[in-house]
């Protein structure tokens, strides 16, 4: 039999995909979050979840409806799209399902102006250099509130 007229593997053009899990957890370590954080991503479940996703499931079946999908851009781009919701989503259940939500307002026994709680806001001054004085911000929190440019800073140590 000719080479020509045997069936190979069909190479897809798209990459493999990403992992669900872009930030896993060390071993043993806990999913600490603010109230704040863990509505926010409950809140971007929702809306993946009740907005998004069908709003695209019917794009991509009336694409679908409009015959050739090889060549059917609304279909292919939708196809791709769907799969990064549901990977996301599936990391937003994972991620809120292990998360333990610390009120940061809450009472300690062990309250002290020398220590730092997790969902704590502090000041940091400059002691040296050319930062010398200069003061900023910083609030620790879990690793999935993480906005750097906002000086957050993870819990442990991220």
């Amino acid at each position: 039999m000719s080479k020509a007229f045997s069936q190979e593997e069909p190479q897809s053009a798209e990459p493999e995909e990403a992992p669900d899990d872009v930030l896993p957890l060390p071993a043993g370590a806990r999913n600490y979050m603010t109230p704040g954080g863990f509505a926010r991503l409950k809140g971007e479940l929702d809306q993946l979840v009740q907005r998004e996703r069908p709003e695209l499931v019917a794009t991509v079946a009336w694409a679908a409806s409009n015959g050739d999908r090889s060549e059917n851009a609304d279909y292919i781009y939708g196809k791709k799209r769907l799969r990064e919701i549901d990977r996301r989503i599936r990391f937003l259940i994972r991620r809120l399902d292990l998360a333990e939500v610390v009120d940061p307002a809450a009472p300690r026994e062990d309250d002290s102006a020398d220590q730092i709680f997790f969902g704590a806001t502090v000041t940091v001054r400059g002691a040296s250099g050319q930062h010398r004085g200069h003061r900023r911000d910083r609030h620790c929190a879990g690793l999935h509130q993480l906005d750097i440019a906002d000086g957050a800073r993870a819990h442990q140590g991220a």
